[in-house]
């Protein structure tokens, strides 16, 4: 059975984006570098795109990422977008669907999409509605040692208790799995 699953990078200081997102820069002044590890740590981002059979974004995060990703984030991979603004499914460029949805029905949609594999959750704010439901089952977290002093918090002021699965990583970054107590 899937799980739905918040796999993310953030900074030392908590920031999963640098501040000033905007269209020029998705990620924020800076906040691409929370990337970096993806082409060192080649067998972790292998095992993260292995798993993927659909995702749960954020509007913001597809707005933001439409462009710079040319269609859904793994290609032919279905993606559900939290929204209240809903519109017709979307195919994008890389032959990956796009469906509008709010959070719950969105996340059910996802995990039926996902089949073996599980769903992956992108944007911060919709990390925390899914959280406050209940509904994320694991955070994996790819802890990047930078200090970006502001951006995007991770979480900001949502409670639950994380508990650790597997031994970390050391790589690129530090990489952690918890499982979302019930």
């Amino acid at each position: 059975m899937s799980k739905i699953v918040l796999d993310v990078s953030m900074s030392l200081d908590g920031f999963t984006a640098g501040p000033n997102v905007r269209p020029q820069e998705p990620m924020g002044d800076g906040g691409e570098r929370l990337h970096e590890w993806m082409a060192e740590d080649e067998a972790v981002r292998a095992e993260v795109d292995a798993m993927v059979g659909a995702t749960v974004i954020g509007r913001r995060t597809f707005d933001l990422g439409l462009g710079p990703w040319g269609g859904t984030p793994w290609p032919g991979v279905p993606s559900f977008v939290v929204t209240h603004r809903l519109r017709d499914d979307l195919v994008g460029d890389n032959g990956g669907v796009f469906a509008f949805d709010e959070p719950r029905s969105a996340a059910q949609r996802a995990k039926q999409a996902a089949g073996d594999k599980d769903v992956l959750v992108m944007g911060a704010t919709v990390a925390g509605e899914l959280l406050k439901a209940g509904l994320i089952d694991e955070v994996h977290l790819h802890l990047v040692p930078i200090l970006l002093g502001q951006g995007t918090p991770l979480f900001a002021g949502e409670r639950a208790e994380l508990i650790p699965v597997g031994t970390p990583v050391a790589g690129a970054v530090t990489h952690l799995r918890y499982r979302v107590r019930a």
